[in-house]
């Protein structure tokens, strides 16, 4: 026979598990409007031929999936507040750092086809012959403090929205935005890691 306090406790136990609202979700909308305008500033507005700006698709598959399945389970209204945090003052310090850098080094390396995005939100020097003897070593080091500064502002952006976790979604946001923004005869490693000019 069954036990009834044990029945209680049980069904106390469901209830309580019930109440209890998952917070954590990863807004990525919300994620690609704040990459988008990071990116712009960085690197300026990248028009489409039409003249608006290019927005950048979510991730498909079972990301898409996974979201689809917490909006039915959890309402937005119960989930944690959707606003990415992108106007701390480290990460505003890393974007002035970032677009200095672009226009006084990398820009014209871009332009040129020396520099490419890598398809895991950083950049590359794509073909080493593009540049004069004389300035690679100034190029490389351009490079290394870029992707250094892009990989603390992933890991700022996370911390600074309480979410520390979220620091490979931000990066996986923040490349397909890098891509998305790249200018005309700008190169960018595909989803299988080949080079392609825009």
């Amino acid at each position: 026979m069954l036990n009834p306090l044990k029945i209680a406790a049980a069904a106390a136990l469901l209830t309580l598990s019930a109440c209890v609202t998952i917070n954590v979700y990863f807004p990525a909308a919300e994620a690609q409007e704040a990459a988008r305008e990071f990116v712009e500033k960085v690197i300026g507005d990248a028009p489409s031929p039409d003249g608006a700006a290019k927005p950048v698709e979510p991730a498909g598959g079972m990301a898409a999936l996974g979201g689809a399945v917490l909006d039915f389970v959890l309402p937005k209204a119960h989930a944690q507040s959707a606003d990415i945090n992108i106007r701390t003052p480290a990460i505003q310090a890393i974007q002035s750092r970032m677009a200095e850098r672009f226009q006084s080094s990398l820009e014209p390396h871009f332009d040129s086809g020396a520099l490419g995005l890598n398809r895991d939100g950083t950049v590359a020097v794509r073909d080493a012959s593009k540049v004069a003897l004389r300035d690679r070593a100034a190029v490389n080091q351009a490079v290394a403090d870029d992707n250094r500064d892009r990989s603390a502002v992933y890991r700022e952006i996370a911390v600074a929205n309480g979410q520390p976790d979220w620091e490979v979604q931000i990066r996986e946001t923040f490349a397909r935005q890098w891509i998305a923004s790249a200018r005309a005869g700008w190169w960018y490693q595909n989803a299988g890691g080949e080079w392609q000019q825009k």
